[in-house]
């Protein structure tokens, strides 16, 4: 009898959290400016559509704080106010349905890309978790931070989270090849431990641990042709996941899977556990 509960229970819990995944849709008209390629143009098309699908569905919060400054100087009294605002959607993308349609399009001279995209999302309810995650080039301080490279730029990762979890790194190259480069290629574990407050630097044999330095993988940004743009997902939930199932090709590059695969490892990993948080991040590398 006990047992039977359990399923049921179990059963239950999945069906209310179904419920709360909407499909939704949105449009965004992006007005590219000069210096923005054509590739990057549709990615941030793509973004700014999902985000006003989101706050369609769910809404934002705004908040706006007011900062009074007196300043007394030589006697004399000045005043000065200063209003900050800012303003968050109340949901997140889960899950792209089909393929985002996009139409191009010159006005004055200016190019113009129309997005409409349609998915799967839900609302967010509570506040989630804020880590910090930088990807850094050529150098191992945050200071370093940068989304653009040249080929042979090499390529780290830093991160810090304020409470213990659970940490996988992915990278889609413009092939759609989906490469796990955390956890390492040779660890046995399927998703990297994270302890809190303590700011880990990844991809560095300098300052890596004994533990890391067995398995650890250095990267160096390649480009033969024309600039490409790669995708950075970084995947991390206080709750214990796995990797996606993958294969390692040759020595040379990390262990990969099918973007398709990829994609439909991540939205089972969303759906079922909700704390899990995702950043995903754009790099372009030029020859």
């Amino acid at each position: 009898m006990r047992r039977t509960l359990i399923i049921i229970l179990s059963v239950f819990s999945l069906n209310v959290l179904a419920q709360k995944v909407k499909t939704i849709e949105g449009e965004y008209t992006y007005h590219v400016p000069e210096n923005i390629s054509l590739q990057e143009a549709r990615n941030i098309a793509l973004y700014r559509a999902q985000i006003q699908a989101l706050a369609d569905e769910f809404g934002t919060l705004i908040s706006q704080s007011n900062i009074t400054q007196v300043d007394n100087s030589n006697g004399a009294s000045n005043t000065s106010f200063l209003s900050l605002g800012s303003s968050d959607v109340k949901g997140e993308w889960i899950e792209t349905i089909g393929t985002p349609e996009y139409q191009v399009n010159y006005d004055q001279d200016m190019l113009v890309i129309t997005c409409r995209v349609k998915g799967k999302a839900r609302e967010i309810l509570s506040a989630s978790i804020e880590y910090h995650a930088k990807i850094l080039k050529n150098g191992v301080e945050d200071r370093f931070e940068s989304h653009d490279f040249l080929n042979g730029d090499v390529l780290y990762l830093s991160f810090q989270s304020p409470v213990k979890g659970f940490l996988a790194v992915y990278l889609v190259d413009a092939e759609e090849h989906a490469y796990c480069i955390l956890p390492y290629r040779n660890q046995q574990t399927g998703v990297y431990p994270i302890l809190a407050n303590q700011r880990y630097l990844f991809f560095d044999m300098n300052n890596a641990s004994e533990t890391d330095r067995v398995f650890l993988d250095e990267y160096y940004m390649t480009c033969s042709g024309k600039a490409e743009q790669n995708q950075i997902y970084v995947i991390f939930s206080p709750n214990q996941f796995v990797k996606a199932m993958d294969v390692g090709v040759n020595d040379s590059l990390p262990r990969e899977l099918k973007y398709e695969d990829f994609q439909k490892w991540l939205v089972k990993c969303r759906l079922h556990d909700k704390d899990m948080q995702l950043t995903k991040q754009i790099i372009t590398i030029k020859p």
